[in-house]
């Protein structure tokens, strides 16, 4: 009995200790990948297939995907961007994956970058690969502890659930010199659970405190008039510039811009007044929902979406329109400002919480070319990477860095 006391004692001394560990040695003022990671159309079109890969299995049946190290890359560096700048590079060398992973941090004392490499490897004819080595920093760490620290960490914190189902569906995981392929049982919970985790805005509770604000903003609303985005957006940051210390400053601006997304959007249950900017309901929606895209992923993401979004509609929906594109390019730039650092978003609280209108967020697009089909766009702009395109890029990207609230950092 004393014996098996003492390895009760020692096993979360030996937690505590590996985790100090990792802390000291991961975390660094320099990321051992780099920060930045550029999104092409082709980029966005391939991780939305990726992602929603596992929705062609008919439901109670196995299904299988086949992922390249390119699939591999792509679809990581999507999801760890989610959450914070990151960077992750993978390898498939000899039956083995390799991960390199560096994360940006919160503001902290210690160090901006946390930076990990691990591998992932079949083992004793295991369906499933396991730990074979884990490095922090420069210090490697035995791979069964290493282990064990990780899947403490996950389950003992909110990321439990997204562990759960991420591997619940997995049954098999087979490695070889080019691809993974990854067999897993599909059940209609799971793929709602799945849809729901891809598509959300924030999780924290304090959300409907941004909610219940937007609800008494829109009833002082007059119906006779249009609700414009200004009146939505000012008293939600309003509400984060009183709630907000520098600390805290990101998150409440994240929530305060998907507060006002769920309303615009439609994504909430309730009777709705239609949002407009520049007399245009679109472009209230092109530019909320780049903001969101912005402050929950990344600029970049929400940038290549716009693009591709109007590239289909000039294939046979409302055409290709560079106003369109300019509420996408204002809503990211007005993402990226609220939630850069905990200065700007500090900055950016003060300064929505004072806007007269719309124009102080949104320079005026309306002279813009839009409604090209397909043949009309290629004739005068060839493509996306040409001259004239990004000329006209170019002269939108100004117009939104010459406004004021733009200007502050």
């Amino acid at each position: 009995m004393k014996i098996l006391s003492r390895l009760f004692l020692l096993l979360p001394i030996t937690l505590l200790v590996l985790l100090v560990l990792l802390v000291f040695f991961g975390i660094s003022d320099t990321p051992d990948l780099p920060i930045g990671w550029t999104l092409t159309q082709n980029d966005v079109i391939r991780a939305r297939q990726i992602l929603h890969e596992g929705s062609k299995a008919k439901p109670d049946e196995l299904g299988t995907i086949s992922l390249s190290q390119a699939d591999l890359n792509l679809a990581t560096n999507y999801l760890l961007n989610r959450y914070s700048k990151s960077a992750a590079k993978i390898e498939i060398k000899n039956n083995v994956l390799r991960f390199t992973v560096s994360m940006t941090l919160p503001d902290n004392r210690i160090g901006r970058y946390v930076n990990i490499s691990f591998r992932l490897a079949t083992e004793d004819h295991n369906d499933l690969p396991s730990l074979t080595k884990f490095k922090a920093g420069k210090l490697l760490l035995p791979a069964k502890f290493a282990a064990l620290v990780i899947d403490s960490i996950i389950r003992h914190t909110t990321l439990n659930e997204y562990y759960i189902l991420a591997t619940r569906p997995i049954k098999a995981v087979a490695i070889d010199h080019e691809k993974i392929t990854i067999t897993y049982h599909s059940n209609p919970q799971a793929l709602a659970q799945a849809r729901n985790f891809l598509t959300q805005g924030s999780e924290n509770p304090n959300l409907k405190l941004y909610q219940d604000k937007l609800a008494v903003a829109i009833a002082r609303h007059d119906p006779g008039w249009r609700l414009s985005l200004a009146e939505l957006l000012k008293p939600a940051f309003a509400l984060a510039l009183q709630r907000s210390t520098l600390a805290t400053a990101i998150e409440e601006n994240k929530m305060a811009i998907m507060a006002v997304n769920d309303y615009v959007n439609g994504k909430v249950g309730q009777k709705r007044y239609a949002t407009f900017l520049y007399k245009r309901i679109d472009l209230a929606q092109h530019f909320i929902a780049s903001a969101a895209i912005t402050a929950s992923v990344s600029g970049q993401i929400a940038q290549a979406a716009g693009e591709e979004k109007e590239l289909n509609d000039a294939q046979g929906g409302s055409g290709f329109s560079f106003i369109d594109l300019a509420a996408d390019k204002a809503g990211t730039r007005f993402g990226e400002m609220a939630t850069a650092n905990p200065d700007s978003a500090r900055k950016m609280q003060k300064a929505v919480s004072e806007i007269n209108d719309y124009r102080d967020f949104m320079p005026d697009p309306t002279d813009l070319p839009e409604h090209m089909d397909a043949a009309e766009f290629k004739q005068r702009y060839q493509s996306v990477n040409s001259p004239a395109y990004q000329a006209l890029s170019q002269e939108i990207d100004g117009r939104i860095a010459a406004m004021a609230i733009y200007k502050h950092q």
